[in-house]
């Protein structure tokens, strides 16, 4: 089977919140991307898969909060699948350097970072 990936996931868990209307879940991301997140929360069926999210977290040696908005992909077995849509520039420099850190290889970085301006521009 291909790999169609294209950006390198990190296993990374730490509490989130995520917001959609009036309701707020907590919940504990379990990896994430340049791209997106995966998350897990009790009651996440709850969500509305049409609406978009608002997430907040912070990295452990960091007292910013990270803050963004996805689009649903999917919702299963209390996991939430997520595709970043909106990020502010101080949140995706941090994400950018936490992502840098921990692929280890600048020129899949900088590839990644090419594939996601490209996105952009469609």
């Amino acid at each position: 089977m291909t790999e169609r990936r294209r950006f390198s996931r990190i296993i990374y868990q730490v509490s989130a919140l995520v917001e959609q209307s009036d309701l707020a879940l907590q919940a504990t991301i379990q990896d994430l991307s340049l791209h997106g997140l995966l998350l897990r929360a009790e009651n996440a069926n709850s969500l509305e898969s049409s609406l978009p999210v608002e997430v907040a977290f912070s990295f452990a040696q960091s007292e910013q909060v990270m803050q963004l908005t996805a689009d649903i992909i999917s919702v299963a077995n209390n996991e939430i699948r997520l595709k970043i849509i909106n990020i502010d520039i101080d949140s995706i420099s941090q994400l950018k350097r936490f992502i840098e850190l921990n692929v280890g290889n600048n020129e899949l970085l900088n590839r990644e970072l090419e594939y996601l301006s490209d996105l952009g521009e469609e």
